[in-house]
């Protein structure tokens, strides 16, 4: 029996993966979306969404993931909840493996997102969501005139604390070193505004809470001595790790592991693969950014499956 030949595979199933996913389908191509077992990307992890346009009263994360897929699956693609597990790129069609199940295209559309690296100390991923937070453009909102801290010394760590300022009555950064890594330009800014304190040489060991954060536990690596101290939110910005193990001699990506776009807005160093979302985007990490990207991802797509004709 002879092997289907997609148009277009999609791995990943993010903003930016069912966009694509969206315009490939409706574009004409065969569209089939490897979604993962922990398919919709970080939005999954996230309560309420505000910052999305078209929903006025905001939307939880998850729900705005299925109404993506579901828009995804409408146009004409097929969904599949699998893990890729090893990529050939080097052949034509283009190869893509879930275990032991091998799958065709003459395009693929990598779109696997970046995983944010979060403090391992207890209670922190169980009130993710509940005042355990990662991105304060998406969030700081919810925080006004409250009491936040932020985990991190650098130019990330920094961004989150000066626009966290603008809502939140007081923020703190914690940092484990008695020096910020971040550039001296963005250090100035942050000791000069007077909402921001400092602790240095300091590490959360625990943050509480029942319902939501109610507390950071933090220790002083010093002198040993530890401190509970009060906190609506904690933001945790020690950086983010793409997701591109897979992808490690198919397709260039920077020292940091982003894959690298050459020549326009999506496509990479090989041909017929393109790249969309936080798996190439190191600054902003937006839900709105990365389904744009998804777009001009699968516009470029279909431009490429029109020059094999």
């Amino acid at each position: 029996m002879e092997e289907k030949i997609y148009d277009t595979i999609i791995i990943g199933s993010g903003p930016a993966g069912l966009t694509a996913a969206i315009y490939t389908a409706r574009g004409a191509a065969s569209t089939l979306i490897l979604a993962g077992t922990s398919w919709g990307g970080q939005l999954m992890l996230t309560s309420e969404v505000d910052n999305f346009p078209g929903f006025p009263e905001g939307i939880l994360g998850p729900d705005l993931m299925t109404k993506m897929r579901d828009q995804a699956v409408r146009c004409g693609a097929e969904f599949k909840a699998s893990d890729v597990t090893k990529v050939d790129f080097s052949k034509i069609p283009l190869e893509v493996y879930s275990h032991e199940e091998k799958y065709l295209a003459k395009s693929v559309i990598v779109s696997t997102g970046a995983s944010i690296v979060w403090l391992d100390a207890p209670g922190i991923k169980e009130l993710i969501g509940r005042g355990v937070a990662s991105c304060a453009p998406c969030d700081a909102p919810f925080y006004k005139d409250k009491k936040v801290a932020v985990v991190g010394g650098g130019d990330s760590a920094m961004e989150e604390a000066l626009y966290l300022t603008k809502y939140a009555s007081e923020v703190t950064i914690i940092h484990r070193r008695d020096a910020f890594r971040a550039s001296a330009a963005m250090q100035e800014k942050v000791k000069a505004n007077p909402k921001i304190k400092i602790l240095w040489n300091s590490e959360v060991v625990e943050a509480r809470g029942k319902e939501k954060l109610e507390s950071l536990v933090i220790k002083n690596n010093q002198d040993g001595s530890s401190q509970e101290i009060p906190f609506d939110g904690v933001f945790i910005a020690i950086g983010h790790k793409p997701q591109s193990e897979i992808f490690v001699g198919q397709i260039k990506a920077d020292e940091k592991g982003f894959i690298s776009v050459t020549g326009s807005h999506s496509k990479t160093s090989t041909p017929g693969v393109f790249v969309a979302g936080d798996v190439m985007d190191a600054h902003y990490k937006q839900a709105i950014t990365a389904a744009g990207s998804g777009c001009a991802a699968a516009m470029e797509a279909l431009e490429y499956l029109d020059s094999l004709k």
